[in-house]
C-alpha cells in the first residue's frame, strides 16, 4: 500500500514512519505519551488518511445494502452514520465498515487494508441490481482532530463546528476548508474527522499545527484505542469471531429484516449468548504481554490477548482479548502468560 495524501505531500511528517492499516503513515512525531496526553487534555491532530471512502450508488443501494451488513441501512437519516459488520453466511465477521446516508448516496467508510475483500465481496452480492460501489479513496482524506480543545482550535483556523450527535456529518460551507466534518463516536470524548480534498490536506494539517494541535501518530493513538477497549478489524476482530463475542453491540440491529449470517447472529441472540467474550485486563507490572499471550485461571487456559499497552511511567499494562464468559467478571485475577492480572471492565477506568 502506498502512503497518505498528507504523507504523499511531505514525505518527511513524522520521526517514524511505517505501514498502519494498509497505508503509510506517521507512527511517531516526538514522545508517545506527550503526544497520548495532547489526545486527553488539549487537542491532538493526526492523519486518518488509511481510510478508504467507497460510494454505493442506484436506485437499490439502501435496500441492497440493508441486507449487507449487520446494522439499520434502510431507516438512516440523511448525514447520519452507523457501526456495521460485513459477515459471510456462516456469520463470520468479514469487516467492519462505518456507513452514512449522503441522499443521493452512501459512503462506506473503511480500513484501505479492507477494501479489496470489501469491493469482491459486495461485486459477489450485486446480482441484478441498481447498485455501483466505487472506490472513491483517491478523491478524498481525512484529518483527525481530537481533545478538549479540538474545536477552540479548529475555530482558530476559520473552521466553525457546530453541535452535532456522534456520527452525524455537517458541512463546512465557510471559512478556508470547502468538505465535510463527522462527529467521533466515542462516548463522553471529543474528536472530529475532517473529509477533505488531497491537496488541502497539507495546508490544514499546518494551520492545525499553527492553532496548538499536537502532531500525533499511530502509537499514541493504539494506546488510546486500546484505553478505550475499541477492537481493530484484522488485529481484534478477527474473521473467525462471531459479532457476538466482539462485545460491540453498536454494530447490530434486530428490527431491520434479512441481512447476510442474520440467522447465526439471530440463533446466538435466542439462545442466550456465546462461549467467549472480548475483555479487558489490567497489571501493574512485567512486560512480557503481547498478542498471543494466553490468558490462564489457575492450570485452565481460558483465552488469549489480541493487543497490549504496556505499563509505563504512571500509568498500568492494558490488554484486550478473549476469555471465557464465565470468566469475565471485572476484578477476577488471571494470569496472562506468567504475569498477574486482573480483569477489567471497558472501557478502562484509569
Amino acid at each position: 500500500m502506498g502512503p497518505t495524501a498528507l504523507q504523499n505531500q511531505d514525505s518527511a511528517l513524522g520521526s517514524r514512519v511505517g505501514e498502519y492499516r494498509g497505508a503509510t503513515t506517521a507512527l511517531l512525531f516526538d514522545d508517545v505519551q506527550a503526544e497520548l496526553e495532547a489526545l486527553h487534555s488539549s487537542a491532538a491532530v493526526f492523519d486518518l488518511g488509511y481510510r478508504a471512502k467507497l460510494l454505493v450508488t442506484g436506485s437499490d443501494r439502501v435496500r441492497w445494502l440493508n441486507g449487507m451488513v449487520t446494522n439499520n441501512i434502510r431507516d438512516l437519516a440523511a448525514d447520519r452514520g452507523v457501526y456495521a459488520f460485513l459477515l459471510n453466511p456462516q456469520g463470520r465477521i468479514l469487516g467492519d465498515l462505518y456507513a452514512y446516508n449522503r441522499g443521493e448516496f452512501i459512503v462506506i467508510d473503511t480500513d484501505q487494508s479492507q477494501v479489496e475483500k470489501l469491493l469482491s465481496t459486495f461485486d459477489h452480492y450485486i446480482i441484478m441490481d441498481d447498485v455501483e460501489v466505487k472506490d472513491a479513496s483517491d478523491q478524498m482524506t481525512t484529518l483527525g482532530v481530537a481533545g478538549p480543545s479540538s474545536r477552540k482550535v479548529l475555530r482558530g483556523c476559520g473552521i466553525e463546528i457546530p453541535e452535532a450527535d456522534p456520527l452525524q456529518i455537517v458541512e463546512l460551507k465557510s471559512g478556508p476548508l470547502q468538505g465535510s466534518c463527522v462527529r467521533g463516536d466515542i462516548a463522553g470524548y471529543e474528536s472530529y474527522e475532517l473529509w477533505l480534498k488531497p491537496a488541502d490536506a497539507k495546508k490544514l494539517w499546518d494551520a492545525l499545527v499553527e492553532q496548538g494541535a499536537k502532531p500525533v501518530g499511530y502509537e499514541a493513538l493504539e494506546a488510546l484505542r486500546i484505553q478505550f477497549g475499541i477492537p481493530r478489524y484484522g488485529v481484534d476482530i478477527r474473521e473467525r469471531d462471531l459479532p457476538q463475542e466482539t462485545e460491540q453491540a453498536r454494530a447490530l440491529n434486530f428490527n431491520k429484516g434479512c441481512y447476510v449470517g442474520q440467522e447465526i447472529v439471530e440463533r446466538i441472540r435466542s439462545r442466550g449468548a456465546v462461549h467467549r467474550k472480548f475483555s479487558g485486563f489490567m497489571w501493574a507490572n512485567g512486560d512480557g504481554v503481547t498478542p498471543g499471550t494466553k490468558v490462564h485461571l489457575g492450570d485452565k487456559e481460558i483465552g488469549e490477548i489480541t493487543s497490549a499497552r504496556l505499563p509505563g511511567e504512571g500509568h498500568p499494562g492494558l490488554a484486550l482479548g478473549y476469555i471465557r464468559r464465565e470468566a469475565s467478571v471485572p476484578g477476577k485475577e488471571v494470569l496472562l502468560g506468567s504475569t498477574p492480572a486482573r480483569v477489567a471492565e471497558l472501557p478502562f477506568k484509569l
